[in-house]
């Protein structure tokens, strides 16, 4: 009988592209090489857990029920006299929340919306839960969500202060509150990402990010590193259930330390403001910039702090006071960092060349807005070199668009498919108001914007239902 030989071809992996390869691994540490220890950050955190308190708020609210014209009536008051009697005429609403103590004197920081609206304020330290304190108010700051509280006591433990600058991702931090009123807890995570902007929180944000848990209760409680140090306050989290998925945001505490020491003083916060209007850099707007990153100027007040110091719009703020300025909430943040009437050096860009300007800041008002006041034609164009199509607008399409009786430009009424227009990201509704350093009052100004800016990449201001935005179109 023949012997069946079986020829085995070693399988050979070509590939040009050469992988980075990590050393092997050869050594594994444990937490602890004793059987009668254990690795634990209890020492750490000790001190600090001790600063965080259980706050409960106080709210009454008006019952309106007895106001209705039917209790009133006499054969009501006949038949159901008793009832409408003992009828609650208010009730009180109650929440719970969390403080951190920064003072041995009793001064306590918070989170405004865990005290705000409230007619009673109660604090109770981790170790004596029974024994309440009422709280007074020194001062809150809502654009922000920051409060300051202070209860009459003395010698109180409190928290010592990290700088949140130091701080990186993957940093081991405990989260500590009061989560659901059960009473302190303490939760640990890491640092999962730095200087989250424009989640819609609050109007000033800079948060840091953590997995550590953080849920209903832990508002205005504690985040601290790993040596106990306090580097944020304990602000929301994202999630659709309203329990915890990992992805919680802290008030860090540069911003908590400069605040907290303006409200104590002031008992409240005055802003600087620009007067003006931004947005990032986009993809199409960065070769305009030397591919340079900053806050572009889509709108400048008339008569605002910006105006008098000569920017214009489509100026790009790349520093201010020597700081760089990476997008436009990074400008919002640091110009609202200072006071009115603070003189501050901005650094900017206007057709690829680089100035400087004094700017001395106005003071933010509740709800600034940008005012334009323009004329209007009644002509209609197309531009079929775009493939975009405008009109004048009408008071009806003022209705069907949701635009303000101040507001003028010329609204597009169609875009070609696969156009320039299309491409650049028009919309059929959308309202040019400017085209480069031209207003864009009617569709004569359109015209003749188009026709000086014809052989040129046009910087556009666009209102679109979202909110302005800057298109350029080749």
């Amino acid at each position: 009988m023949k012997k069946l030989s079986i020829l085995v071809i070693p399988f050979v992996f070509l590939s040009a592209f050469n992988f980075q390869e990590m050393p092997a691994v050869t050594q594994r540490n444990n937490a602890s090489t004793s059987q009668n220890s254990i690795y634990s950050y209890s020492n750490a955190i000790n001190e600090v857990k001790k600063s965080v308190v259980n706050i409960s708020t106080q709210k009454k609210i008006a019952n309106n029920i007895g106001e209705h014209p039917m209790f009133n009536d006499p054969l009501f008051r006949q038949f159901f006299g008793d009832l409408y009697n003992n009828m609650p005429k208010d009730r009180v609403e109650r929440s719970l929340g969390s403080g951190v103590i920064i003072s041995s004197d009793g001064y306590i920081v918070t989170n405004n919306h865990v005290i705000d609206g409230a007619d009673k304020i109660l604090v109770s330290l981790p170790d004596n839960s029974r024994k309440e304190y009422e709280a007074k108010i020194i001062g809150k700051d809502p654009r922000s969500d920051l409060a300051v509280i202070k209860i009459n006591a003395k010698n109180l433990p409190f928290a010592k202060l990290g700088d949140s600058n130091d701080l990186m991702i993957g940093d081991v931090v405990f989260a500590i509150g009061n989560p659901f009123g059960v009473g302190e807890t303490v939760t640990q995570g890491i640092v999962s990402a730095l200087n989250k902007t424009e989640m819609g929180i609050n109007d000033y944000e800079n948060f840091i990010q953590t997995d550590a848990s953080i849920n209903p209760g832990n508002s205005g409680g504690a985040l601290v590193d790993s040596r106990g140090a306090l580097i944020g306050i304990n602000t929301a989290i994202l999630s659709r259930t309203g329990g915890n998925h990992g992805i919680g945001f802290a008030i860090p505490s540069d911003m908590v330390k400069k605040i907290t020491s303006v409200l104590i003083d002031k008992g409240s916060i005055e802003r600087g403001f620009l007067g003006v209007g931004i947005q990032d850099v986009t993809d199409n707007l960065s070769n305009l910039y030397n591919g340079k990153i900053g806050a572009v100027l889509i709108n400048v007040d008339s008569n605002s702090a910006a105006a008098k110091a000569g920017l214009k719009v489509w100026d790009l703020i790349i520093a201010v006071n020597n700081k760089t300025i990476s997008s436009a909430s990074e400008l919002k943040n640091i110009i609202g960092s200072f006071s009115p009437n603070e003189v501050v050096t901005i650094k900017y860009i206007r057709d690829k060349k680089e100035y400087t300007a004094k700017v001395k800041l106005d003071r933010l008002e509740n709800n600034e807005t940008a005012q334009i006041d323009n004329t209007q034609n009644n002509n209609t164009t197309a531009n079929k070199n775009y493939g975009l199509s405008v009109e004048n607008i009408t008071n009806q399409m003022r209705q069907a668009n949701r635009l303000s009786s101040n507001f003028n430009g010329v609204i597009i009424t169609n875009v070609v498919e696969n156009s320039k227009a299309y491409e650049a990201g028009f919309e059929k509704g959308d309202v040019i108001f400017q085209i480069e350093d031209m207003s864009i009052n009617n569709v004569k100004d359109f015209n003749n914007a188009m026709k000086k800016y014809q052989n040129k990449a046009k910087r556009m201001l666009v209102y679109k239902r979202d909110g302005v935005r800057t298109i350029v179109l080749e």
